[in-house]
């Protein structure tokens, strides 16, 4: 665990349907992968159908399309090495068009219509939110591929991306430990952001450190000159950044424009990955700093491989980041619990996934069975020229997940 962060530092969070065919998805790729998915004709039981769940339309498609192409791609992977329990992988995909209601009526269907074993995705905590009783009543299972921010453990929900004391809580020890005390807090205007930044003002406040002003926009919002001037009258040392989807694009380009750059006032963004900046320009974003778990720029054999493998099926000048990692983890370790248990039986499936051990791109990860979250190496990046993310500091062995943060004194009020 990492209770005490100082010490280590010292040391070193949204309609078009597949048939399983070849046929173009929402994300115009492949819909499915694999010889016996292909036909689309497959009688049932020949194939074991999977459901995709992100949004391939609105304000989150420019984060979750790629984020399901990872997924995909672990899937052809997959399939090419001979299926799971000797079955190619149907996927089933349908978009959540960045909008709650509409994710928990796609993963009804999934469930109930198109009886999948599995369904991989969501982004944003206000659609994993929305569909998590739709799981739950169900008894089905949700992989979950992204940073959160905590405080939540579902019996049905694997989350394979950062929990608070994987990304968040490091983060502000990291910026406070760099002498950094006045924080503006920036955000979209959701569950993730605002129960982040609960969690933030209070460690703040812990450290002795000060939250100069807390300000949320909506989704998709796009004019950012107002709070622009709130942070230049505010002035701080540092602006911590959980909006998320297209709106980053619009900050961060209004932000240079008002001649504000990384050296002038750092942010540390904890949504904006590789994929972000390029829609964002790597001009714009040069220099400020991001929290994650996995950069394209890792260096472990797996993930030279999994550049590799991602860039030639989708294109030389693609990028990879965590979401897309976090997703493909997920694909791999509910193959390797479906063969472990010998069934995709939810149940079975569960029991097999606990204490399960994976080789990530990212580098070794285990999963907790108790709050089905998995121990994860932070990673504090710095975005260079070329768009790409080199890390400035990192945890010297994964962290074990702790989402209702138990391991800090500080943050009694979020304890289970």
């Amino acid at each position: 665990m990492l209770p005490v962060f100082g010490g280590l530092l010292a040391a070193c969070s949204e309609d078009d349907e597949s048939s399983g065919s070849e046929d173009e998805s929402p994300s115009g790729t492949a819909a499915s992968s694999g010889t016996a998915a292909s036909s689309g004709t497959a009688a049932e039981g020949e194939t074991i159908k999977v459901g995709i769940l992100h949004s391939f339309s609105g304000t989150m498609a420019v984060s979750e399309v790629s984020v399901a192409d990872a997924e995909k791609m672990a899937i052809d992977e997959i399939n090419k090495a001979g299926g799971v329990l000797g079955k190619q992988i149907e996927t089933i995909i349908e978009d959540g068009a960045s909008d709650w209601p509409t994710f928990a009526e796609k993963a009804q269907k999934l469930i109930s219509s198109d009886g999948v074993a599995v369904t991989f995705g969501c982004w944003t905590s206000a659609s994993r939110k929305a569909v998590l009783p739709v799981f739950e009543g169900e008894k089905a299972l949700l992989f979950y591929p992204v940073q959160y921010e905590g405080l939540e453990s579902s019996p049905y929900i694997y989350y394979m991306g950062a929990t608070t004391n994987q990304q968040i809580v490091p983060s502000i020890e990291y910026l406070l430990e760099q002498g950094m005390t006045k924080f503006f807090l920036l955000g979209s205007d959701y569950v993730f952001p605002r129960t982040a930044n609960t969690i933030i003002k209070a460690q703040l406040e812990a450290a002795g450190a000060e939250t100069m002003a807390e300000e949320y926009t909506p989704l998709g919002h796009t004019e950012y000159s107002t709070v622009i001037s709130k942070i230049q009258a505010a002035q701080p040392d540092v602006v911590y950044n959980t909006l998320n989807g297209d709106s980053n694009v619009a900050f961060f380009k209004q932000l240079q424009a008002a001649g504000i750059t990384a050296e002038d006032l750092p942010t540390l963004s904890v949504s904006v990955a590789e994929e972000e900046v390029r829609g964002i320009g790597a001009d714009v974003m040069v220099g400020h700093l991001t929290a994650w778990n996995y950069y394209q720029t890792v260096e472990t054999p797996e993930n030279e491989t999994f550049v590799a493998n991602f860039k030639a099926m989708f294109g030389e000048d693609r990028v990879t980041a965590d979401p897309h990692e976090a997703a493909y983890i997920g694909v791999k370790l509910w193959a390797m619990a479906v063969e472990k248990a010998g069934t995709t039986e939810v149940e079975a499936v569960k029991a097999a996934m606990a204490g399960l051990e994976y080789q990530a791109p990212e580098g070794p990860v285990t999963v907790n069975g108790e709050n089905h979250h998995i121990s994860k190496t932070v990673r504090i990046g710095k975005i260079r020229e070329d768009g790409l993310i080199d890390s400035i500091w990192e945890t010297p062995e994964p962290v074990e997940p702790d989402p209702y943060l138990e391991t800090y004194e500080w943050a009694s009020e979020f304890h289970r």
